[in-house]
Formats: C-alpha cells, sequence, structure tokens
C-alpha cells in the first residue's frame, strides 16, 4: 500500500514537472532597447530593431508592430512550424520577401528567416527568450551572433 502511494506521488510531482517545462512564456507587451545591454554593431537589431516594438502573442501566432523610418512595420509568425511570409520595406523603398520558421525549443522561441534582397537570399536565425520583464532576442547571421535586451514597459 505504501508502494503504491509513493508511486502515484511520484507520477503526481512527475506530471506538474512535464506540465511546467511545456509551458510557453508569452512575449506579449512593448518593449524597449536596453541602451546598457546593448551591443556594438548590426543594422536594425530583427524584428524588434532598436524599439520600441509591440509584440501580441496568440496560441496561433507572434505579431510584432513597430516604425521603421517613416514607415509602420507587421510582421506576423506562425507558431505552428509552418512558413510565415512577411514583406520588408528597407530606407530607400528597397523591398524584401521573407519567409521565416518559428518553433519551440522549451521556453525558447527561434525564427529562422531567408530573406532575398538585390538577388542575394540570406538567413538569420533569432532565438527568443523572456525572464519576468527582460526579453532577450539572440540574431546570427553571416556577420556573426548579436544580442540584444529589450525591456518591457
Amino acid at each position: 500500500m505504501k508502494i503504491a502511494r509513493m508511486g502515484v506521488i511520484a507520477a503526481a510531482i512527475l506530471a506538474a514537472a512535464t506540465v511546467t517545462w511545456a509551458q510557453k512564456p508569452d512575449f506579449s507587451g512593448t518593449w524597449t532597447l536596453d541602451q546598457a545591454g546593448a551591443q556594438a554593431g548590426g543594422r536594425g537589431g530583427g524584428a524588434l530593431g532598436n524599439g520600441p516594438a509591440t509584440v501580441r502573442q496568440t496560441a496561433d501566432a507572434l505579431t510584432i508592430e513597430r516604425t521603421m523610418g517613416d514607415a509602420q512595420v507587421t510582421l506576423t509568425y506562425k507558431l505552428d512550424g509552418t512558413d510565415s511570409r512577411n514583406m520588408m520595406t528597407f530606407p530607400g523603398g528597397q523591398q524584401a520577401d521573407s519567409l521565416s520558421t518559428a518553433r519551440w525549443d522549451g521556453p525558447k522561441l527561434t525564427i529562422v528567416t531567408k530573406q532575398e534582397v538585390g538577388g542575394q537570399v540570406t538567413e538569420s536565425t533569432q532565438v527568443w527568450t523572456v525572464e519576468g520583464n527582460t526579453l532577450t532576442v539572440e540574431t546570427t547571421n553571416s556577420r556573426g551572433t548579436q544580442k540584444r535586451i529589450y525591456k518591457k514597459q
């Protein structure tokens, strides 16, 4: 009887730990670049740029809204691992069609984007993590890896 009870308790603890691990963080909020935590170099800072950027997250999608120059930019990423298509307009009017795939790796969100600009295809990977009111986005591309830290407003 005692062994059976211990087995039930152990199963309950394991189930609770699994549910806790499986929970995905919510990146929703308005985020501003933490200048003290910013790394030098890079251009634009990826999807969130230099902020502020507003992120809305549902069970199915992550939507980012920010201003880039005079333009309002909205990017939407499906969270089910299927492709998401976004169009970016750069200063000077040059446009780039981007194809992204977002996937969860435990509490981290990884977004891989392929973009064609001027006939040249580039690829970048963003890894998003959040802890409290701090969002960290590590972007890796042909220029290396850049880590940006954002604070929730």
